[in-house]
């Protein structure tokens, strides 16, 4: 499936008080900042694909030496194994480099480094673009997120694998390796042959090129470092994905009230980091401008956020405010906010004194 160009379908309809643009106007903007540059993207490629590389290198010749500096240089990969998913997420969006066969090239690669078939990731984050703050379309490419009324109308057992889904160290430590280690081995039920082929043939590229590690490392030296790396890059994954649309204020409507550039603009977070975090990531915390087009390449993106007051009008969330988000487990659709399960307890009490004051009236 070709990637889709968003902003082909968009009318901009959100006012912003500090500017408001027509479609011609935007699409002149966007225009300048979705063209994939050459220099830019092969550089990434170099100092991230080449960086991992390296590191595998040093930590065959460390490990006769320490094993604190191995896993130390494993915790090193795995954080750049973060920044090889955003090229891996960029060419399955078509925007890292021009050709389509190059993204695709690239991103099987990458895919590899990171343990995800190309074209079946591919097909499911399209519908994550496509759904994102639709309360009616729930399901694929989002984290379980149930309004008030719904988890108050849920079965105990239903209930308790909610709260069991949310608790931090499942969420964030045990599911991201069960995403990438499990889940990313099998297809989806719905998905096409295309994108089933995808699964079966990284099973089996993973399967040689573990087996070549193996061969070199040995068994428990490979295993030990591999598992390092896979914690480190999926819970710092799972976690970026995490804050970008699961703040207190993100954006959740039912399907008729949903508007994609609304979506995009208060429904994607801009999740400021320190500049050395924002390389890791791949810039990708300005994932606002990411939703509102995502041909446009992570690195373009920052570049784009400077280029109008539109943009910059997001308000930033920081890594202390961005912890906060932790709590947030429900959608309160009487505040249009996020919640936490102590905020429901104590409106559920308020709720009881209220009927029983006007019971003893």
């Amino acid at each position: 499936m070709p990637p889709i160009l968003f902003t082909d379908l968009l009318v901009i309809r959100m006012e912003n008080t500090k500017t408001k643009k027509s479609v011609s106007e935007w699409k002149s903007l966007v225009a300048e900042f979705q063209k994939p540059h050459r220099g830019r993207a092969w550089w990434q490629v170099i100092n991230t694909v080449g960086s991992v590389i390296l590191l595998w290198v040093a930590i065959y010749f460390t490990l006769p030496i320490s094993w604190l500096l191995t896993c130390t240089l494993a915790v090193l990969a795995g954080l750049i194994l973060v920044r090889a998913f955003i090229i891996f997420h960029d060419c399955g969006h078509g925007s890292f480099f021009k050709s389509r066969k190059a993204n695709q090239k690239l991103g099987f690669i990458t895919g590899l480094l990171t343990f995800t078939p190309f074209h079946h990731w591919r097909w499911e984050h399209s519908v994550h673009h496509a759904t994102t703050g639709d309360l009616s379309r729930r399901g694929m490419g989002d984290i379980w997120t149930l309004t008030v009324k719904e988890y108050l109308e849920s079965s105990r057992w239903r209930k308790f694998s909610y709260r069991l889904v949310r608790n931090p160290f499942v969420l964030f430590v045990f599911a991201p390796l069960f995403l990438f280690l499990v889940i990313q081995r099998i297809p989806a039920g719905k998905a096409k042959p295309k994108e089933k082929r995808s699964v079966h043939m990284m099973n089996l590229a993973i399967v040689v090129m573990s087996a070549g590690l193996i061969s070199i490392f040995g068994f428990w030296e490979w295993l030990i470092v591999q598992s390092i790396m896979m914690t480190v890059a999926s819970t710092c994954g799972v976690w970026l994905f995490y804050v970008q649309h699961q703040f207190e204020d993100a954006y959740w409507v039912q399907g008729d009230e949903w508007d994609f550039t609304t979506a995009a603009m208060e429904g994607s977070s801009f999740y400021k980091l320190p500049k050395i975090l924002q390389w890791f990531s791949g810039n990708i915390g300005f994932h606002h401008v990411h939703h509102l087009n995502p041909m446009i390449p992570n690195y373009n993106l920052e570049r784009c956020h400077r280029s109008d007051p539109f943009f910059e009008s997001v308000p930033p969330m920081s890594i202390p405010t961005s912890l906060k988000s932790i709590n947030y487990r429900l959608w309160d659709e009487d505040s249009n906010k996020m919640i936490g399960f102590r905020q429901l307890k104590k409106q559920l009490q308020s709720l009881n004194w209220q009927d029983n004051q006007k019971e003893a009236a």
